[in-house]
């Protein structure tokens, strides 16, 4: 009778401690929300904390803010509150579909760099314009007043440059800055302007003029 007890006993913990390890294992949902690291949000490359997609990477320091970082964010800002304007003339006002194309590839560009540059500047804490700078007011003024052949070769030289300036700026920022969410802005930033100055290029509208402003500007 003890040994059919003893038995009866066994099978009702081997029963228990079957039941409890069923519980740890459903008890946990695959749909629980994740928590987003810092620097995580809607925009791709703040998605993840893989160093292969430009995120900031698991740990990284965002919390350095020098005004060399500052003033990269305000020019980011800045830069596409005036060329998304310009790239929308060039859909109106342009004769060359070159040009057109140019200008789409601004708009696209800067209104990814924008999301970006306003989901950062909250983050570190950093304010930012919602106006261009007065030279760069005067520029989109100049170009809703061209058209055709005129717009063209205004948008072609006067986007040209701008773009080249501040190719030299991002790499001297990269370079310089302690902090993780620059550098992907920076990495992100670069990737957008390169593109934008080849589709420039590709407009065959940039006088060697242009080329030599830029030169001047970045060698001194």
């Amino acid at each position: 009778m003890a040994a059919v007890i003893l038995i009866a006993v066994a099978a009702m913990l081997v029963a228990l401690q079957g039941g409890s390890g069923r519980a740890e294992v459903t008890g946990a949902s695959d749909t629980e929300p994740v928590p987003v690291p810092a620097g995580g949000g809607p925009h791709a490359d703040g998605g993840t904390h893989s160093d292969a997609d430009g995120a900031v990477p698991e740990g990284g320091d965002i919390g350095t803010v020098t005004e060399v970082d500052r003033e990269f964010l305000v020019a980011v800002r800045q830069a596409g509150l005036w060329e998304i304007p310009a790239g929308r003339l060039a859909q109106t006002n342009a004769s060359s579909e070159a040009v057109k194309r140019a200008g789409l590839h601004l708009m696209d560009g800067h209104a990814e760099l924008d999301q970006l540059v306003r989901e950062d500047a909250q983050l570190l804490g950093v304010e930012i314009p919602n106006e261009a700078t007065a030279e760069q007011r005067r520029w989109v003024e100049q170009l809703r007043e061209a058209e055709g052949a005129e717009f063209d070769k205004l948008f072609a030289n006067v986007l040209r440059a701008s773009h080249g300036k501040i190719f030299a700026t991002i790499g001297k920022v990269r370079g310089a800055t302690q902090n993780d969410l620059i550098r992907r802005h920076a990495r992100q930033a670069n990737q957008t302007v390169l593109d934008h100055l080849e589709v420039l290029e590709d407009t065959g509208l940039v006088d060697a003029a242009t080329f030599e402003e830029v030169e001047r500007a970045v060698s001194g």
